[in-house]
């Protein structure tokens, strides 16, 4: 990837549905992202909920969070900081915004069937909550033209998909140039 600004960091926005496996994976990556791309923050949507005290699910308060992500992520890339953000935000409006105001831009799509995140879902979360849950009773705007895309299917540990974003992120950074 040339980045279209060499004074800014890079985004590595990392979105999916729930219990995708998007934290998981982007930890493994970290490193590797450090290691070619310099200074990197990882954090995800949880993080910043607990942080900012954001605590409601419901369709409104989900688009108010996605700016708050996304003023975040500007303010810590303008710094020349690349930062690695994990979250839901399944919102064509809110990726537009970061393609149209972020200089350096990958999103990654870590797809997952929903049946099969509940089936496979080790945190429980699809049991614990019952309302506000995107995929379910909140549409999801999924990603048409994501960047790199990582295929979930609970079929490979989170290892090997941790190296095919790996791999898929060396192509795309090549392929770019």
């Amino acid at each position: 990837m040339k980045k279209k600004n060499k004074n800014k960091g890079i985004l590595f926005f990392v979105t999916g549905l729930s219990g995708s496996g998007k934290t998981k994976i982007s930890n493994k990556v970290s490193k590797y992202i450090i290691k070619e791309f310099g200074p990197t923050i990882t954090i995800s949507g949880d993080q910043v909920r607990k942080l900012m005290n954001l605590h409601t699910y419901d369709l409104k308060s989900r688009k108010a969070n996605l700016a708050y992500y996304q003023k975040f992520s500007k303010l810590i890339t303008d710094q020349n900081i690349n930062l690695l953000m994990n979250v839901v935000s399944l919102y064509k409006d809110g990726r537009a915004w970061n393609k149209n105001n972020i200089d350096n831009y990958i999103e990654i799509y870590i797809k997952a069937d929903i049946q099969k995140i509940i089936k496979f879902n080790k945190k429980l979360l699809y049991k614990k909550v019952k309302t506000n849950i995107i995929g379910l009773d909140i549409k999801a705007d999924l990603p048409t033209k994501p960047d790199i895309i990582v295929e979930n299917n609970f079929d490979k540990t989170i290892n090997e998909l941790a190296d095919e974003l790996r791999l898929k992120l060396k192509r795309f950074v090549n392929w770019a140039k």
